[in-house]
């Protein structure tokens, strides 16, 4: 009998904080991303193009680099970070709050995107590490591009576990990443495009693909 990689595939999960405001923090509904973080790629985008006078080119061209490098932090993410395997009983339980807990339950509605408690710090963090490289209006331009990618791969996960699809382009991103969760969470580390994974050569095999 195959191993079987999840605790069970409800749409509910399990409790991970006694105190009720902490599991406040840790659910969320998918429609919560997109509220927030649309109005902060329209404010990057705007100070890009209108504060610092960059032209519609540039902030295109800007914006599709950001998009791209955020395909290469995804897979990065979670390759390295979000499955890294701690030692210690502190670090597993770290690591189970950030990403076991989905793989648990991989099926749970409010924890398939991730909430603003971690989205928040996480991005302030990594646009810090982005602001040597770029000059401020540049980075603006780059980084509404990231951030798009990063909405762009939470809904697509949303939709992944629980939208229907019946062929095209999306069922086999699902494909992939249900292989993931069922089959092997050592492969298919790509969430909204495989691409990483053949790069890198941790995609699964043509044979075990549906």
């Amino acid at each position: 009998m195959a191993k079987r990689n999840y605790v069970s595939n409800s749409t509910e999960s399990t409790r991970m904080f006694k105190n009720d405001f902490l599991e406040s923090l840790t659910k969320v509904h998918y429609s919560v991303p997109l509220i927030f973080w649309i109005p902060v790629i329209i404010y990057f985008i705007r100070k890009a193009y209108v504060v610092g006078e960059m032209s519609a080119s540039s902030v295109a061209g800007y914006f599709l680099f950001g998009l791209a490098f955020w395909t290469l932090a995804e897979y990065v993410l979670h390759r390295w970070v979000f499955h890294f395997h701690p030692t210690s009983e502190w670090g597993k339980r770290i690591h189970f709050i950030f990403h076991g807990v989905h793989h648990d339950y991989p099926k749970d509605r409010l924890r398939l995107v991730m909430p603003l408690s971690a989205s928040i710090p996480m991005a302030t963090i990594i646009y810090l590490l982005f602001y040597p490289f770029f000059s401020e209006y540049t980075l603006a331009g780059f980084f509404s591009g990231f951030l798009f990618g990063y909405l762009i791969y939470d809904e697509c996960h949303y939709a992944m576990h629980h939208a229907n699809f019946k062929s095209g382009l999306f069922k086999k991103i699902k494909d992939h990443h249900m292989l993931h969760h069922y089959s092997d969470p050592e492969k298919g580390f790509g969430v909204s495009s495989a691409i990483w994974d053949k790069i890198f050569g941790s995609g699964f095999p043509k044979k075990d693909k549906k």
